[in-house]
C-alpha cells in the first residue's frame, strides 16, 4: 500500500508543479488553490508512505516521478523543447526510480 501512496504522491507532485505555471505567481485564485491543495496532498501521501518505506527511497522515488512527469508534461502540454538529450535524461530518472524500488527491500 505504501508504494501505491507514493506513486499517487508523485503524480500529485507532477500536477502541482505544472499547476504552478498556471498560477501566474499565485495571482490567480483557482489555479493557486488547486496547486496548494496538490502540494499538501502530495506531501501528506509522501509522509504516509515514508512510515514504512525508507525515507531515502521514498523521497527519491517521489522526486523522480515528479521531475520526470513535469518534464514530460512540459514538453507535451507547455510546448517545451523536445530533444534527444532531454528524453535521455528523463529516461535516466525513470531508471533511477525503478532501481530504488528494486533495491528497497519492500
Amino acid at each position: 500500500m505504501a508504494w501505491v501512496l507514493l506513486v499517487v504522491a508523485g503524480l500529485l507532485e507532477v500536477g502541482w508543479a505544472i499547476g504552478m505555471k498556471y498560477t501566474e505567481g499565485f495571482t490567480r485564485l483557482v489555479p493557486s488553490v488547486l496547486t496548494g491543495a496538490g502540494i499538501v496532498a502530495s506531501m501528506l501521501l509522501l509522509s504516509y508512505a515514508s512510515r514504512t518505506l525508507p525515507i531515502g527511497t521514498a523521497y527519491g522515488v517521489w522526486v523522480g516521478i515528479g521531475a520526470a512527469g513535469a518534464a514530460v508534461l512540459g514538453m507535451v502540454v507547455l510546448g517545451e523543447p523536445v530533444t534527444a538529450a532531454r528524453i535521455f535524461f528523463i529516461s535516466l530518472l525513470l531508471v533511477a526510480v525503478v532501481g530504488l524500488k528494486a533495491t528497497s527491500g519492500h
